[in-house]
C-alpha cells in the first residue's frame, strides 16, 4: 500500500501485523542465542564443525524469515521502528497534514500519533489530534 492510512484501516491492519511483529521479536532473540552458540563453538573439532554448520544454517533461515517479514510490513506502507518493542508507524493525514499513527506490541487499538519529525518521544493521544 502506498499513501495514507485512516484510523480504521490502520487498526484493521493490526490484525495481520501483531503476529508478524511477535514473530520478528522471537526471531531476533533466536538470532542472539544462535550467535552466542556460534561463539561457544569456535575453535572446533569435527563434531563441533557439524554443529557450527547446523547453527549457521538455522541462523540463515531465521534471517531470511525476518527479511521477508520486514518486506511485507514495508509493502503495506507501514514503518517498522523497533523490533524489540514492536513499534510501528502508519502514515496518515490530519487536517491535510502528514502525521504518523503510532502503535506498539501490547497496546490495543491505535491510540497515539506524532508529528513526522517528533518520533516516539513525541507521541500524543489521538484525542489531542487537531
Amino acid at each position: 500500500m502506498t499513501g495514507y492510512y485512516d484510523l480504521a484501516a490502520a487498526n484493521d491492519r493490526l490484525i495481520e501485523l501483531r503476529p508478524i511483529l511477535e514473530d520478528l521479536r522471537r526471531d531476533r532473540d533466536a538470532i542472539a542465542r544462535s550467535q552466542l552458540r556460534l561463539a561457544e563453538l569456535a575453535g572446533s573439532d569435527g563434531d563441533r564443525e557439524r554443529l557450527v554448520g547446523e547453527e549457521r544454517q538455522a541462523l540463515k533461515t531465521t534471517v531470511g524469515r525476518m527479511e521477508a517479514a520486514v518486506r511485507r510490513i514495508d509493502d503495506w506502507g507501514v514503518t517498522l521502528r523497533d523490533i524489540g518493542s514492536g513499534l510501528i508507524d502508519f502514515p496518515a493525514l490530519a487536517n491535510g497534514r502528514p502525521i504518523w499513527l503510532c502503535w506498539k506490541l501490547g497496546e490495543g487499538d491505535i491510540a497515539w500519533w506524532h508529528e513526522l519529525e517528533a518520533g516516539v518521544a513525541g507521541r500524543r493521544p489521538l484525542i489531542d489530534l487537531e
